[in-house]
């Protein structure tokens, strides 16, 4: 493997590759070969499997691919391993699946929902208050780059997936890693560790980020991947 990469990126619930805008500008920057995917999270005939007919086809024929899945992509990346060469898979505030469960009941099954009201009330907030997405996602992320996601549409998420049982009865045999924020709100890092331990057996690398690391803390990011990438590279 060069020194080259080829990063694919595939962005959380609402599928909008600007999401990874500012970790893809740099990554290009270093060189490396990056592809940002939309997914087609607005159209109701499309589920998971669609989603990863996306990812394997803007992979193509390429190899030593490092994909690089955030939140609700967790449930599709495992499906992309499965069907072309994957050298390193990351997983970035990760819904990580167990076998047989949809993303609709995954909240209450890993134990998101009890963890997030614990969090919450721990910090002073109002666990009983309706979600905003300002003090839950975009807490950390700097002004201009909110400035910057309020002028774009917004992105549509369809019900059609979380219903969908995750099909893969184990997780896929290609190397695997986690970055969890330590500032998390939605998958507060206490639960996403133990998450990570019990269904991947990965201890994951935290960062000093919320739930957006890509648009918060895109330099601690790159950091990461850039050292996986040459801890792989190491290994080979």
């Amino acid at each position: 493997m060069g020194m080259r990469s080829t990063y694919v990126l595939l962005p959380g619930a609402g599928g909008d590759s600007w999401y990874w805008h500012l970790v893809a500008g740099a990554l290009r920057d270093r060189g490396d070969e990056v592809i940002a995917t939309d997914l087609p999270c607005g159209d109701d005939a499309a589920g998971l499997h669609e989603y990863a007919d996306v990812a394997v086809a803007a992979i193509g024929a390429r190899d030593g691919v490092i994909l690089v899945a955030q939140s609700m992509a967790a449930f599709t990346a495992p499906l992309v391993c499965e069907r072309v060469p994957i050298e390193l898979l990351v997983l970035v505030a990760p819904m990580i699946p167990a076998p047989g469960e949809s993303p609709g009941a995954w909240w209450e099954r890993s134990g998101q929902t009890a963890a997030r009201r614990e969090n919450e009330e721990r910090e002073g907030r109002d666990p009983d208050a309706p979600f905003d997405v300002f003090t839950g996602l975009l807490h950390d992320v700097p002004p201009d780059v909110v400035a910057d996601l309020l002028m774009r549409p917004e992105p549509r998420q369809s019900d059609t997936p979380f219903g969908e049982p995750w099909p893969l009865a184990a997780w896929p045999d290609v190397s695997t890693r986690v970055v969890a924020g330590r500032h998390d709100r939605l998958f507060p890092l206490a639960f996403l560790q133990r998450l990570a331990r019990e269904r991947l057996g990965v201890e994951p690398d935290v960062i000093d980020s919320g739930h957006l690391p890509a648009l918060a803390r895109p330099d601690a990011l790159v950091e990461r991947l850039v050292a996986y990438r040459a801890e792989r590279a190491a290994a080979a």
